[in-house]
């Protein structure tokens, strides 16, 4: 705990510094150039305030700079290479940037205004020509919120375009001003067209701060969720129920994930890599072992423990080789935390020789336990999923105790400790799962069979309750 607590001491006076001597440096820079002196001055406060809420770690703060740069270069080219209105600057397009690549309102709000008002003061302009910005930027953040396709960004083009004139009018009533070619020239048509430039400004780059700054949009989730990429190609072919298992934890997951205002598509995309280690010894897991004998039957325990622990370290590599994302591959070692493999655990001390010892720890995997919230409902929904196929009736009442009975071991395992999800997050994640395998483990009106055609016409003329022949329960009766 004292270790713990030194490093954090440590990275937090590290990360002041190193904010400090940007700080220092770009006030030296900026007055060198002549670019007025209130903008380190500005940043320092925006840092400040960022460290206050708890997302100022110099990472984000220099992440967030470089997005400012980007704008502030944009609007010096403008003013000095170019003859164009300084309404076409896409202001808007940092904070739909910030949006796509963080995922954070808060982040967003802060760098919608940031970047209006350094630009404003860049080109001395005024309260009006702040507020259009600020405003247009609001516009195109809630516009590309959850955004999933491309269109949504023109989209939100457009919508901050009219937000923009929607400004130029209030602050010009005089209806007299739109017909001047001048004021069209300077004001109407940049503003009408600053929303197109903000959304081609994200188009552009987003893959770029993708990669520069380490983060996964919902676009490259979509990418990598895709099940015609080769790793999952590869495992529906190789290890099928490995993979029907995997996309049950996934529809599980993800409306848990979106229950709680969670990443639902992250934790899609997770699910479907989580157990991809299975790949290299798919014949050693059950959902695999269709038309053979469970080859755990003949070997000892010690040796499936090494097979079942194997399927992690294995998974990373093949992982790692494919180029998998690496806040993918977290949920590989994660799902699993530091659970106990209980099941051969259990057979180790039945097998055990008088005197010897079986250690638990062995049989535990290596973790670490989840560090998000989307990786632990995974671990949840891995958990419950594998024990839900165990059972010979899944009635709901049953259904509801095991997943109850499932999420309260993991809690007292101390297997949630270092996420961030309350008690009543759990419960909301418990009472998805109950819904869904409900639905999935729905019992079936049992049929009776077709003898010489007229057990259906009888039961009919006797008032029965039972579906006609071209009823679809009907047709999807494999006796029929």
């Amino acid at each position: 705990m004292i270790a713990k607590f030194s490093e954090s001491v440590r990275k937090n006076i590290k990360d002041i510094l190193l904010a400090s001597v940007f700080i220092v440096v770009l006030t030296v820079f900026c007055y060198f150039i002549e670019y007025s002196l209130i903008i380190p001055f500005f940043l320092l406060f925006l840092g400040i305030h960022l460290r206050h809420c708890g997302k100022g770690t110099f990472k984000t703060f220099l992440n967030l700079g470089l997005l400012l740069t980007l704008i502030l270069f944009t609007a010096h080219v403008v003013i000095f290479y170019t003859d164009w209105p300084v309404f076409y600057i896409p202001v808007a397009g940092i904070a739909m940037l910030t949006m796509l690549l963080f995922n954070d309102l808060h982040l967003s709000f802060l760098m919608g205004l940031a970047s209006s008002v350094l630009v404003s003061v860049f080109l001395h302009g005024d309260f009006g020509m702040m507020m259009t910005f600020f405003l247009g930027s609001l516009a195109g953040v809630y516009s590309v919120r959850d955004a999933r396709a491309r269109d949504q960004l023109m989209s939100a083009g457009l919508f901050v375009s009219v937000i923009h004139l929607v400004c130029l009018v209030l602050l010009n009533p005089d209806v007299s001003l739109f017909i001047d070619k001048a004021f069209s020239r300077n004001y109407l048509y940049p503003l009408a067209s600053n929303g197109i430039f903000s959304a081609l400004l994200v188009v552009a780059t987003l893959k770029i701060f993708e990669q520069l700054f380490h983060v996964l949009t919902n676009f490259s989730l979509l990418e990598i969720a895709d099940s015609n990429r080769p790793l999952l190609k590869r495992m529906a072919l190789e290890a099928p129920g490995t993979w029907q298992h995997s996309l049950t934890v996934s529809q599980l997951s993800e409306a848990a994930a979106d229950a709680i205002e969670a990443n639902p598509l992250l934790t899609r995309a997770g699910a479907y890599y989580h157990d991809i280690g299975k790949l290299a010894k798919s014949e050693y897991f059950t959902e695999n072992q269709m038309l053979t004998d469970n080859k755990h039957d003949y070997i000892e325990p010690s040796m499936s423990r090494l097979v079942i622990l194997n399927h992690v370290k294995e998974g990373i590599e093949l992982a790692r080789k494919n180029n998998v994302h690496p806040i993918i591959i977290d949920f590989i070692p994660q799902h699993h935390g530091t659970s106990l493999i209980y099941y051969f655990y259990q057979k180790a001390l039945e097998v055990a020789e008088e005197g010897e010892t079986v250690s638990e720890e062995n049989f535990r995997y290596p973790g670490p336990k989840p560090q998000t919230k989307e990786t632990a409902i995974i671990l949840l929904a891995d958990s419950v999923e594998g024990a839900l196929r165990a059972l010979d009736d899944p009635t709901p009442m049953k259904i509801e105790e095991t997943v109850k009975k499932i999420v309260n071991n993991k809690f007292i395992d101390g297997q949630l400790d270092e996420c961030s999800l309350t008690l009543k997050e759990i419960d909301k994640i418990s009472s998805t799962f109950i819904r869904i395998l409900s639905v999935m483990y729905h019992a079936r009106i049992k049929y009776p069979e077709k003898k010489n055609g007229n057990s259906i016409r009888k039961s009919t003329e006797k008032g029965s309750a039972q579906p006609s022949p071209d009823s679809q329960d009907y047709k999807d009766d494999p006796s029929a």
